[in-house]
Protein backbone atom coordinates (compact mmCIF):
# COMPACT_ATOMS: atom_id res chain seq x y z
CA UNK A 1 0.00 0.00 0.00
CA UNK A 2 2.34 2.65 0.92
CA UNK A 3 4.35 1.72 -2.23
CA UNK A 4 1.48 2.12 -4.67
CA UNK A 5 1.16 5.85 -2.64
CA UNK A 6 4.47 6.50 -3.05
CA UNK A 7 4.80 5.63 -6.42
CA UNK A 8 1.19 8.01 -7.42
CA UNK A 9 3.01 10.97 -5.19
CA UNK A 10 6.21 10.58 -7.24
CA UNK A 11 3.76 10.24 -10.47
CA UNK A 12 1.95 13.61 -9.75
CA UNK A 13 4.88 15.25 -8.88
CA UNK A 14 6.39 14.02 -12.37
CA UNK A 15 3.32 15.57 -14.03
CA UNK A 16 3.82 19.04 -12.22
CA UNK A 17 7.29 19.40 -12.65
CA UNK A 18 6.72 18.63 -16.72
CA UNK A 19 3.47 21.18 -16.64
CA UNK A 20 6.13 23.82 -15.24
CA UNK A 21 9.03 23.09 -16.33
CA UNK A 22 10.83 23.01 -12.93
CA UNK A 23 11.69 20.59 -9.97
CA UNK A 24 8.59 22.05 -7.65
CA UNK A 25 10.03 20.67 -4.36
CA UNK A 26 13.65 22.10 -5.03
CA UNK A 27 12.14 25.62 -6.13
CA UNK A 28 10.17 25.62 -2.61
CA UNK A 29 12.65 25.43 -0.47
CA UNK A 30 15.25 27.59 -2.55
CA UNK A 31 12.17 30.36 -2.43
CA UNK A 32 11.53 29.42 0.59
CA UNK A 33 15.71 30.30 1.86
CA UNK A 34 15.59 33.39 -0.26
CA UNK A 35 12.57 34.41 1.36
CA UNK A 36 13.24 34.29 4.84
CA UNK A 37 16.55 35.87 4.37
CA UNK A 38 14.61 38.95 2.69
CA UNK A 39 12.49 38.95 5.14
CA UNK A 40 14.55 38.69 8.25
CA UNK A 41 17.03 41.76 6.81
CA UNK A 42 13.96 44.02 6.00
CA UNK A 43 11.70 43.60 9.02
CA UNK A 44 14.94 44.33 11.73
CA UNK A 45 17.91 46.33 10.44
CA UNK A 46 17.39 47.79 6.56
CA UNK A 47 20.99 48.24 6.93
CA UNK A 48 21.48 44.83 6.65
CA UNK A 49 19.11 44.39 3.18
CA UNK A 50 22.60 45.60 1.61
CA UNK A 51 24.49 42.35 2.71
CA UNK A 52 21.99 40.25 1.35
CA UNK A 53 21.67 42.72 -2.09
CA UNK A 54 25.15 42.81 -2.68
CA UNK A 55 26.24 39.23 -3.42
CA UNK A 56 22.48 38.91 -5.46
CA UNK A 57 22.74 41.37 -7.41
CA UNK A 58 27.06 40.38 -8.23
CA UNK A 59 25.88 36.67 -8.66
CA UNK A 60 22.94 37.84 -11.15
CA UNK A 61 25.61 40.27 -13.27
CA UNK A 62 28.49 37.38 -13.17
CA UNK A 63 26.04 34.61 -14.25
CA UNK A 64 24.54 36.93 -17.54
CA UNK A 65 28.01 38.19 -18.16
CA UNK A 66 29.00 34.67 -18.19
CA UNK A 67 26.26 33.61 -20.26
CA UNK A 68 26.65 35.92 -22.79
CA UNK A 69 30.80 34.93 -22.81
CA UNK A 70 29.71 31.77 -23.89
CA UNK A 71 27.28 33.17 -26.73
CA UNK A 72 30.55 35.12 -28.00
CA UNK A 73 30.37 38.45 -26.43
CA UNK A 74 33.53 39.16 -24.41
CA UNK A 75 32.12 41.00 -21.55
CA UNK A 76 34.56 41.74 -18.48
CA UNK A 77 33.47 40.67 -15.71
CA UNK A 78 35.52 41.98 -12.94
CA UNK A 79 34.74 45.54 -13.63
CA UNK A 80 30.77 44.33 -13.89
CA UNK A 81 31.24 42.99 -10.68
CA UNK A 82 33.01 45.87 -8.97
CA UNK A 83 30.36 48.07 -10.52
CA UNK A 84 27.55 45.62 -8.79
CA UNK A 85 28.90 45.51 -5.37
CA UNK A 86 30.21 49.47 -5.50
CA UNK A 87 26.14 50.47 -6.27
CA UNK A 88 25.24 49.26 -3.42
CA UNK A 89 26.49 51.22 -0.23
CA UNK A 90 26.27 54.33 -3.06
CA UNK A 91 22.56 54.12 -3.00
CA UNK A 92 21.97 53.57 0.26
CA UNK A 93 23.86 56.55 1.85
CA UNK A 94 23.55 58.77 -1.09
CA UNK A 95 20.76 57.67 -2.51
CA UNK A 96 19.64 58.92 -5.98
CA UNK A 97 22.66 60.87 -6.81
CA UNK A 98 24.72 58.11 -5.92
CA UNK A 99 22.95 55.35 -7.81
CA UNK A 100 23.01 57.18 -10.77
CA UNK A 101 26.99 58.45 -10.28
CA UNK A 102 28.06 54.84 -9.67
CA UNK A 103 26.04 53.32 -12.43
CA UNK A 104 27.77 55.80 -15.04
CA UNK A 105 30.89 55.26 -13.41
CA UNK A 106 30.40 51.20 -13.90
CA UNK A 107 29.88 51.96 -17.71
CA UNK A 108 33.26 54.02 -17.93
CA UNK A 109 35.35 50.98 -16.77
CA UNK A 110 33.71 48.03 -18.46
CA UNK A 111 34.33 49.82 -21.45
CA UNK A 112 37.48 51.14 -20.55
CA UNK A 113 38.52 47.71 -18.73
CA UNK A 114 37.67 46.23 -22.30
CA UNK A 115 39.77 48.72 -24.39
CA UNK A 116 42.65 48.19 -22.32
CA UNK A 117 42.08 43.69 -22.84
CA UNK A 118 42.44 44.66 -26.52
CA UNK A 119 46.67 44.78 -25.49
CA UNK A 120 46.26 40.69 -25.03
CA UNK A 121 46.07 38.85 -28.21
CA UNK A 122 43.83 36.19 -26.94
CA UNK A 123 41.31 39.00 -26.34
CA UNK A 124 41.81 40.92 -29.50
CA UNK A 125 38.88 41.42 -32.10
CA UNK A 126 36.96 43.04 -35.18
CA UNK A 127 35.78 46.73 -34.28
CA UNK A 128 32.48 45.25 -34.68
CA UNK A 129 32.59 42.44 -32.48
CA UNK A 130 34.80 45.27 -30.12
CA UNK A 131 31.47 47.41 -30.22
CA UNK A 132 29.06 44.39 -29.70
CA UNK A 133 31.60 43.30 -26.19
CA UNK A 134 30.83 46.64 -25.11
CA UNK A 135 27.27 47.18 -25.84
CA UNK A 136 26.43 43.51 -23.81
CA UNK A 137 28.41 44.96 -21.05
CA UNK A 138 26.81 47.63 -20.94
CA UNK A 139 23.40 45.68 -21.27
CA UNK A 140 24.52 43.46 -18.21
CA UNK A 141 25.02 46.70 -15.95
CA UNK A 142 21.57 48.24 -16.78
CA UNK A 143 19.71 45.02 -17.15
CA UNK A 144 20.95 43.65 -14.04
CA UNK A 145 22.82 46.19 -11.66
CA UNK A 146 21.20 49.36 -12.64
CA UNK A 147 17.57 48.35 -12.09
CA UNK A 148 18.04 45.63 -9.32
CA UNK A 149 19.39 48.75 -7.10
CA UNK A 150 16.60 50.47 -7.57
CA UNK A 151 15.35 48.06 -4.44
CA UNK A 152 18.36 49.43 -2.48
CA UNK A 153 17.38 52.90 -3.52
CA UNK A 154 13.86 52.40 -2.20
CA UNK A 155 14.80 50.35 1.02
CA UNK A 156 17.00 53.43 2.27
CA UNK A 157 13.98 55.67 1.70
CA UNK A 158 12.43 56.83 5.02
CA UNK A 159 9.90 53.73 5.66
CA UNK A 160 11.17 52.67 1.78
CA UNK A 161 11.79 49.41 3.40
CA UNK A 162 8.13 48.36 3.35
CA UNK A 163 7.48 49.27 0.16
CA UNK A 164 10.11 47.51 -1.08
CA UNK A 165 8.70 44.35 1.26
CA UNK A 166 4.95 45.26 -0.20
CA UNK A 167 6.07 45.39 -4.32
CA UNK A 168 8.29 41.84 -3.44
CA UNK A 169 5.29 40.44 -1.96
CA UNK A 170 3.08 41.76 -4.91
CA UNK A 171 5.13 40.24 -7.31
CA UNK A 172 5.70 37.21 -5.48
CA UNK A 173 2.45 36.88 -5.71
CA UNK A 174 2.15 37.22 -9.36
CA UNK A 175 4.38 34.76 -10.04
CA UNK A 176 2.29 32.58 -8.22
CA UNK A 177 -1.08 33.76 -9.83
CA UNK A 178 0.17 32.84 -12.81
CA UNK A 179 1.88 29.57 -12.00
CA UNK A 180 -1.45 28.35 -10.22
CA UNK A 181 -3.76 29.26 -12.67
CA UNK A 182 -1.53 28.05 -15.49
CA UNK A 183 -0.58 24.85 -14.41
CA UNK A 184 -4.95 24.38 -13.47
CA UNK A 185 -6.44 25.81 -15.87
CA UNK A 186 -3.80 26.70 -19.10
CA UNK A 187 -4.64 26.56 -22.44
CA UNK A 188 -3.89 29.60 -24.19
CA UNK A 189 -0.51 30.69 -24.89
CA UNK A 190 0.00 33.99 -24.32
CA UNK A 191 3.68 34.62 -25.78
CA UNK A 192 4.40 30.78 -27.50
CA UNK A 193 7.64 31.88 -29.47
CA UNK A 194 8.67 33.67 -26.44
CA UNK A 195 7.66 32.03 -23.34
CA UNK A 196 5.56 28.30 -24.39
CA UNK A 197 4.70 27.80 -21.10
CA UNK A 198 2.77 31.26 -20.25
CA UNK A 199 -0.67 31.52 -21.03
CA UNK A 200 -3.34 33.88 -20.67
CA UNK A 201 -5.32 31.76 -18.20
CA UNK A 202 -2.13 32.30 -16.38
CA UNK A 203 -1.83 36.11 -16.66
CA UNK A 204 -5.69 36.12 -15.64
CA UNK A 205 -4.56 34.99 -12.36
CA UNK A 206 -1.90 36.66 -12.02
CA UNK A 207 -3.90 39.51 -12.30
CA UNK A 208 -6.43 38.53 -9.87
CA UNK A 209 -3.38 37.38 -7.04
CA UNK A 210 -1.57 41.12 -7.61
CA UNK A 211 -4.65 43.33 -7.01
CA UNK A 212 -5.83 41.59 -4.04
CA UNK A 213 -2.11 41.44 -2.65
CA UNK A 214 -1.76 45.17 -3.58
CA UNK A 215 -4.69 46.15 -1.51
CA UNK A 216 -3.87 44.28 1.87
CA UNK A 217 -0.35 45.62 0.87
CA UNK A 218 -1.53 49.15 0.51
CA UNK A 219 -3.87 48.97 3.56
CA UNK A 220 -1.64 47.06 6.46
CA UNK A 221 2.00 47.81 5.04
CA UNK A 222 2.36 50.76 3.80
CA UNK A 223 -0.51 52.66 5.21
CA UNK A 224 -2.45 54.16 1.64
CA UNK A 225 -5.61 54.13 0.64
CA UNK A 226 -6.96 50.98 -1.20
CA UNK A 227 -6.95 52.21 -4.49
CA UNK A 228 -3.74 52.70 -4.25
CA UNK A 229 -2.96 48.92 -3.59
CA UNK A 230 -4.98 48.38 -7.21
CA UNK A 231 -2.72 50.79 -8.80
CA UNK A 232 0.19 49.07 -7.16
CA UNK A 233 -1.23 45.43 -7.97
CA UNK A 234 -2.10 46.27 -12.32
CA UNK A 235 1.33 48.01 -12.52
CA UNK A 236 3.34 45.19 -10.94
CA UNK A 237 1.93 42.35 -13.16
CA UNK A 238 2.70 44.78 -16.19
CA UNK A 239 6.18 45.41 -15.07
CA UNK A 240 6.79 41.16 -13.20
CA UNK A 241 4.85 39.90 -16.97
CA UNK A 242 7.27 42.22 -18.97
CA UNK A 243 10.85 41.49 -17.01
CA UNK A 244 9.84 37.74 -16.95
CA UNK A 245 8.99 37.72 -20.89
CA UNK A 246 12.40 39.60 -21.77
CA UNK A 247 14.29 37.19 -20.08
CA UNK A 248 12.79 34.60 -22.03
CA UNK A 249 13.73 36.76 -25.44
CA UNK A 250 17.16 37.10 -23.82
CA UNK A 251 17.43 32.95 -23.28
CA UNK A 252 15.53 32.16 -26.16
CA UNK A 253 18.33 34.31 -28.25
CA UNK A 254 21.11 32.74 -26.00
CA UNK A 255 19.70 29.26 -27.23
CA UNK A 256 19.93 28.56 -23.65
CA UNK A 257 16.66 27.08 -20.98
CA UNK A 258 18.57 28.44 -17.95
CA UNK A 259 21.06 31.42 -17.09
CA UNK A 260 22.64 28.84 -15.07
CA UNK A 261 22.15 25.87 -12.88
CA UNK A 262 23.43 28.08 -9.52
CA UNK A 263 19.60 27.79 -8.09
CA UNK A 264 17.92 24.38 -8.10
CA UNK A 265 14.74 24.15 -9.23
CA UNK A 266 15.31 27.88 -10.45
CA UNK A 267 18.07 27.88 -12.86
CA UNK A 268 19.87 30.93 -11.91
CA UNK A 269 19.61 34.06 -10.08
CA UNK A 270 18.34 36.02 -13.15
CA UNK A 271 16.11 33.68 -13.74
CA UNK A 272 14.71 34.19 -10.50
CA UNK A 273 14.95 37.91 -10.39
CA UNK A 274 13.96 38.59 -13.85
CA UNK A 275 10.15 39.91 -13.00
CA UNK A 276 11.84 41.92 -9.79
CA UNK A 277 13.82 44.33 -11.75
CA UNK A 278 11.56 46.30 -13.83
CA UNK A 279 9.10 46.00 -11.22
CA UNK A 280 11.67 47.94 -8.62
CA UNK A 281 11.61 50.63 -11.04
CA UNK A 282 8.14 51.18 -11.08
CA UNK A 283 7.96 50.84 -6.89
CA UNK A 284 10.39 53.43 -6.62
CA UNK A 285 8.30 55.59 -9.03
CA UNK A 286 4.93 54.92 -7.09
CA UNK A 287 6.52 55.67 -3.53
CA UNK A 288 7.69 58.94 -5.59
CA UNK A 289 4.22 60.00 -6.48
CA UNK A 290 2.29 58.27 -2.86
CA UNK A 291 4.21 59.88 -0.38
Amino acid sequence: MASDFETQVRATNDKINARSGRPLAAALTVGLILGFGLLFSLIFVKAIFMIFAVPLIAFTAFELATALRHAGRDVPRIPTIIAAVAIIPASFYWLAPGHWLVALGGFVLVSIWRLVELIRPSHRTTVANFVKDIAAGLFVLGYVVFLASFTVLLTAQNGGQWWTLGFLIVVICVDTGAYASGLLFGKHPMAPVISPKKTWEGFAGSVAAAVLAGVLVAIFMIHEPWWVGVILGVTMVLSATMGDLAESLIKRDLGIKDISGWLPGHGGFLDRLDSMLPSSVVAYALFLIFT
